[in-house]
């Protein structure tokens, strides 16, 4: 057994584990936006109201709360999500999660009891092929950029892009046994490209469709690259195409893809949909 397949079955056993995790991604329940509320998070105790750049809760020692495992009685200021040590909220044994995304604040509630993770029975994927690891140069854009996409909520937000990745798929083959075009619908051997946003340590990813998104697949998928040497070169391991949260709860805000990265072909590679009982 090849090492490349012991290391995709081990990621796919990680991404089981932490999608039923007591407050993994199946467990949200919620994603609260402050400015939509007058003070109050529905189901949970307490005041919590936004001060200039800062959020500020309140509650009583019986409400039952507890940040960075002190009980709170009056007020105490959170950090979100985005912060070096944001806040940990408990509830009994749910978690909340203060979030900042584009200066709004909301709180998630993350419920081990969800009906989610009851009827969770696993993540459906595409049997491993190597031939859908492929090799892939990165060119930056001249200057990075910023376009505004739909994300699964219905809002409209920023997604930046750092540069594009150019790869070359494999040929798909039919149900007849004949080859036909590539992902980008180019012809067998056809390049393509997908825009890809860049982390700090350098790692690319990118979100994206295909010809099977919204039927044989989730409508869209993401998936990530190491970060590419002085040359641009990377790999695109699309085995390791994975699921968005809002795959696992409707309460997650992720980007659709932007225009230009729905390849015109299937690409019959990594995680397809969520499995339940």
């Amino acid at each position: 057994m090849s090492s490349s397949l012991d290391d995709w079955k081990h990621w796919r056993d990680d991404r089981v584990v932490t999608a039923r995790a007591p407050h993994g991604p199946l467990a949200l329940t919620g994603t609260h936006w402050l400015a939509d509320l007058r003070g109050g998070v529905p189901g949970v105790p307490g005041r919590w109201e936004r001060q200039g750049n800062c959020v500020i809760l309140t509650a009583a020692r019986h409400d039952g709360l507890e940040v960075d495992s002190v009980a709170l009685d009056g007020p105490v200021r959170l950090c979100p999500d985005t912060a070096p040590k944001p806040s940990v909220i408990t509830h009994g044994g749910r978690l909340l999660v203060l979030i900042l995304r584009e200066g709004e604040y909301a709180v998630r509630i993350f419920d081990p009891a969800s009906q989610s993770r009851a009827v969770f029975a696993g993540i459906d994927a595409h049997p491993y092929d190597e031939q859908w690891t492929l090799p892939a140069r990165f060119t930056p854009f001249a200057t990075p950029r910023t376009v505004t996409v739909p994300n699964a909520d219905g809002r409209e937000r920023g997604l930046a892009l750092a540069g594009a990745v150019t790869f070359t798929p494999p040929p798909v083959t039919g149900p007849d046994g004949a080859e036909g075009q590539g992902a980008g619908g180019q012809g067998a051997g056809g390049e393509c490209t997908l825009q890809v946003s860049q982390a700090e340590d350098g790692s690319l990813s990118a979100v994206f469709a295909d010809a099977s998104s919204g039927r044989g697949t989730f409508r869209f998928r993401f998936v990530s690259l190491p970060a590419p040497g002085p040359d641009g070169s990377t790999v695109l391991d699309f085995n390791r195409a994975y699921l968005p949260p809002c795959a696992f709860a409707d309460h997650f805000i992720c980007p659709l893809p932007p225009a230009g990265n729905k390849l015109e072909s299937a690409v019959p590679a990594g995680e397809t949909r969520i499995l339940q009982h």
